[in-house]
C-alpha cells in the first residue's frame, strides 16, 4: 500500500528542494474531503489519489502535478467548488484539477455525447498546460491496475475506451511504459481468454527455451564490448498486447507465437548505434523489410531508435532496438522526460515542432460538432503515423498507416484534394484507393471539373481528409435538398390552391418556421428536401377547407400504401420508435441488420423513409457526414422474432473443425440460413448466416464459437457495399 511518505521520499530522491508544505496541505484536504468513501474494492477512497501522486511522482514530475493527482477527483466525486480550490491552492493548482475533472452527465443528453464533451475539454486544457494529460493518464492506469473489482459490463466499456483513446495519447506523448501497461490491462480484460492462453503459450516457450535470454544478452554484450562499444543490453519478453496484435493482423493462432523476445542496446553515441547495428548483423541474418531507421527519421512523438529483427540459433527470430540513454530515456516517458517546468512553459508552445499535431489536433476537432464524429475523428487522429512519404520536391509528410493518396492530396491543400484525379506512386499510376507505404514519392493529379463523391469517405483515412471531404458534400448536398425542397412545397401548394410565393413575399411564413426550430426559409426548404418534414403538412394548413377534404389527403393515403407494398418498411409502432415523429416510415438498413438491444441510429433518406443502422456499422461514419439527416431512433417494446446477421470465423484447416463449429451453433438452438467456406494458408473461413433474436444471443453465439478448439476469431460481417440512398 503507497502511504503519503512514499510519495515524499520518490520526490526528494529527484527534487531535493521541492514544495512539502504544497504537498502536505493537498494531503490533508484529500483526506478530509473523500472521508467515508471507499473504492469498488472496499478500500478507503484515499488509496486511489495516493496510488496516482506516487505515479506521477514515478514519472519526476513536479510538485503542482503531484498536488494535483491527489486532489483529481474532488471536484467530481465530493462537494468541493473550484472556487474553493482556488481559494485554498492557487488558480494554477485549480485550474488543472478542473481540466482532469469529467464533464458533468446531467448537461447532455446521451452518454456518447458527454464522453465526447470530456474529451474535448481534456484536449483544450492539454494546449494550455501538458499536465492535466499527464495527471490523467496516472489516473487511468490505477484504475485500470484495479480495475478487476468493477462489473463486468463496466470494465468493458473502461478497458475499450483506454484503447482506443488513453493508450494511444499515451504513445503520441511518447510515454512507451505507460503506452504499453494500459494495453496489456485493456487487453486483459476485453479478451481475457486470450490474453491467458497468450500469457501461458509465452511462458512456456521461455520454459522450454532454457536461459536463450541470458545467452543472447550476454552474446550481444561481450561482442560490442570487443569492438570498443561502451554499452548496456536488456532483454525482455514483448508486451502481450504487442504478441496480440500482430498475431491477429497476420491471423495467426497464438499456439504460432515466435517472435516474442526483444533486446534493447543502449550506447553511449548515435555513431555507436549504428555500428552496433552492423555488428548483430554480423552475428546473426536480419529479416529482410525488418530494419528501421528512427534515428534519421524520428517518429512525430519524438522517439529515435534503430530497429532490426535477426533469427538466432534454432530459427528463433527476435528484435533488437538500439539507442542512446537519452533516446531511451525518452522512449519511457516521452514528454514527462524532458518538459522545463522550471521555466514556466507548461503548454504546447508554437515555437514546440515536437506538439505541432496537438495544435492542429484541437484545432480540427474544434470544428466537429457530432459526437459520434468527433470521437471517431480522435480515435484516428491519434492513432500512430508510421508511414513516411515524399513530395517530388522530396518534402516529408508523415501518415497512419492505410493512407491512400487521397490522404496526401488533402495534405498538400483542400483544393488539390477536391481536384484530385489519380496519383502517381513513385512513377507509376495507381488507384486512389491505394495504400501508401514507406518511402514512396506521391504526385497528386488533378482535373478542374472534378469534385468529391460520397465513395471517397472509403477510400480517406486520416480526420483531416475525411472532414474536408464530409463538408464539401454536406454543403452541396444541402443546396440540392434547398432546391428540391423548394420544388416540393411549390408543387404541393399548387395542389392545394395556396399562394406560396405571395406568402414568402409578405413574410407570412414566421409560424411555420418557429414551430418546427428553423430560422429561415431555405432550412425548411432543405427539411423538405430532406423528408424530415413532408411538404403537404406545410402547405396544408395554408388551403381552404373545402380543398384539404378533397383529394390530395385521399391521394397521399393511396401513395403511401403504394410505398409501403414497394419497399418492406417496418412501421415505426412496431419494431422501431422516431422519436418526435408519429407517421415516419422506418426500416433495417441490409448492410447491417440491427439487433433489438443493440445501440441504433436513424437516417432519413430521400423518399424512402428512415433507414435503421447499428451504431457499429461501417456505413454509418460516412452516412452521418451530414447531422441534418440523422434522426433518434429507438427499440419499440414489440419485437420481431429473428433477425438475420453474418458472421466470419476463421480457424485452423484441421479435420472436423466445419462440424464442432456447426454442432455449437445447433446446441444453441440457433437456425443456420447460409453456410460458405473456404480455405488457405492452413486456415478456414466459414461464412455463416444465422437467425439471432437479439444481441445478448448474439453474444451468447459469438463466445460459444470462440471457444472451440482450433477457431482463431470470430467477427459479425457489415455488408459495406450497402449503403442507405441519399
Amino acid at each position: 500500500m503507497i502511504r503519503f511518505e512514499d510519495i515524499l521520499d520518490k520526490i526528494e530522491s529527484y527534487k531535493p528542494d521541492y514544495d512539502e508544505e504544497l504537498l502536505q496541505r493537498a494531503y490533508i484536504f484529500s483526506a478530509r474531503e473523500h472521508r467515508g468513501q471507499v473504492r469498488s474494492s472496499g478500500e478507503p477512497y484515499l488509496i486511489h489519489p495516493l496510488n496516482v501522486a506516487y505515479i506521477l511522482a514515478d514519472m519526476r514530475l513536479d510538485e503542482t502535478s503531484i498536488a494535483v493527482g491527489l486532489l483529481h477527483d474532488v471536484l467530481e466525486d465530493t462537494l468541493t467548488t473550484k472556487e474553493k480550490l482556488q481559494e485554498t491552492f492557487g488558480n494554477d493548482v485549480a485550474e488543472l484539477v478542473d481540466g482532469v475533472t469529467k464533464i458533468s452527465r446531467y448537461a447532455y443528453v446521451s452518454k456518447e455525447e458527454q464522453q465526447a464533451e470530456t474529451f474535448r475539454k481534456m484536449l483544450l486544457a492539454m494546449v494550455g498546460d501538458l499536465r492535466v494529460v499527464l495527471v490523467k493518464l496516472a489516473d487511468r492506469l490505477h484504475n485500470m491496475r484495479t480495475l478487476q473489482y468493477l462489473p463486468e459490463e463496466r470494465r468493458h466499456a473502461i478497458a475499450k475506451e483506454t484503447l482506443e483513446i488513453y493508450a494511444p495519447i499515451a504513445n503520441r506523448l511518447g510515454m512507451g511504459k505507460v503506452k504499453a501497461e494500459l494495453e496489456d490491462y485493456s487487453l486483459q480484460h476485453l479478451h481475457p481468454r486470450e490474453y491467458d492462453e497468450l500469457s501461458k503459450t509465452v511462458a512456456e516457450k521461455l520454459a522450454v527455451s532454457g536461459d536463450l535470454v541470458d545467452r543472447i544478452r550476454s552474446t550481444l554484450a561481450q561482442r560490442l564490448r570487443e569492438n570498443g562499444i561502451d554499452c548496456e543490453v536488456y532483454g525482455r519478453v514483448k508486451s502481450m498486447f504487442s504478441i496480440w496484435a500482430k498475431l491477429r493482423r497476420q491471423e495467426t493462432d497464438i499456439g504460432q507465437v515466435y517472435d516474442y523476445l526483444a533486446f534493447r542496446i543502449i550506447t553511449p553515441s548515435i555513431k555507436d548505434c549504428y555500428a552496433a547495428l552492423g555488428f548483430v548483423h554480423q552475428m546473426w541474418r536480419p529479416v529482410p523489410g525488418r530494419i528501421k531507421d528512427y534515428i534519421a527519421m524520428p517518429k512525430p512523438n519524438l522517439y529515435q531508435s534503430l530497429h532490426t529483427t535477426v533469427v538466432a540459433e534454432k530459427g528463433q527470430p527476435f528484435e533488437v532496438q538500439i539507442r542512446t540513454r537519452e533516446m531511451d530515456l525518452i522512449a519511457e516517458q516521452g514528454i514527462a522526460a524532458h518538459w522545463k517546468y522550471k521555466e514556466g512553459r507548461v503548454g504546447a508552445h508554437d515555437d514546440d515542432k515536437s506538439f505541432l499535431w496537438l495544435r492542429q489536433l484541437v484545432e480540427q476537432q474544434q470544428e466537429i460538432k457530432d459526437p459520434r464524429l468527433f470521437l471517431h475523428s480522435l480515435k484516428i487522429d491519434l492513432y500512430p503515423d508510421e508511414v513516411y512519404t515524399f513530395t517530388p520536391k522530396g518534402d516529408v509528410f508523415a501518415f497512419p498507416r492505410g493512407a491512400t493518396p487521397l490522404d496526401f492530396a488533402y495534405r498538400i491543400h483542400t483544393d488539390v484534394g477536391h481536384r484530385c484525379v489519380g496519383a502517381r506512386v513513385n512513377g507509376k499510376l495507381v488507384p486512389l484507393r491505394t495504400a501508401l507505404k514507406n518511402g514512396d514519392i506521391v504526385e497528386i493529379l488533378q482535373g478542374t471539373t472534378q469534385t468529391p463523391s460520397r465513395e471517397w469517405l472509403n477510400i480517406a483515412v486520416t480526420s483531416r481528409a475525411r472532414h474536408k471531404i464530409r463538408h464539401w458534400l454536406n454543403t452541396e448536398q444541402k443546396h440540392r435538398s434547398i432546391e428540391l425542397g423548394r420544388k416540393l412545397i411549390e408543387k404541393e401548394a399548387k395542389r392545394y390552391k395556396v399562394q406560396w410565393r405571395k406568402l414568402v413575399a409578405e413574410n407570412a411564413l414566421d409560424g411555420v418556421l418557429s414551430e418546427h426550430g428553423l430560422a429561415r426559409l431555405d432550412d425548411l426548404y432543405a427539411d423538405v428536401g430532406y423528408g424530415k418534414i413532408s411538404a403537404r403538412s406545410v402547405v396544408e394548413r395554408f388551403a381552404t377547407d373545402e380543398v384539404k377534404e378533397k383529394g390530395p389527403a385521399a391521394e397521399a393515403g393511396v401513395l403511401q400504401q403504394a410505398v409501403r407494398k414497394i419497399f418492406p418498411f417496418t412501421s415505426s409502432s412496431q419494431t422501431i420508435k422516431v422519436r418526435g415523429y408519429d407517421d415516419l416510415l422506418t426500416y433495417l438498413a441490409k448492410c447491417c441488420n440491427p439487433l433489438p438491444g443493440e445501440p441504433i441510429v436513424g437516417y432519413v433518406t430521400r423518399g424512402k423513409g428512415v433507414a435503421v443502422h447499428s451504431a457499429n456499422c461501417p456505413n454509418v461514419k460516412n452516412l452521418m457526414f451530414n447531422p441534418d439527416r440523422e434522426i433518434e431512433v429507438e427499440w419499440a417494446d414489440q419485437r420481431q422474432s429473428q433477425f438475420q446477421v453474418e458472421l466470419e470465423v476463421v480457424a485452423e484447416d484441421r479435420q472436423g473443425i466445419l462440424a464442432r463449429v456447426i454442432s455449437t451453433i445447433s446446441n444453441l438452438k440457433t437456425n443456420i440460413r447460409h453456410l460458405e467456406t473456404r480455405t488457405g494458408d492452413g486456415r478456414a473461413t466459414i461464412d455463416l448466416a444465422l437467425e439471432i433474436a437479439d444481441l445478448k444471443h448474439l453474444e451468447k453465439v459469438t463466445k460459444s464459437i470462440g471457444v472451440v478448439d482450433g477457431v482463431i476469431r470470430v467477427e459479425r460481417r457489415y455488408n459495406t457495399g450497402r449503403h442507405a440512398t441519399a
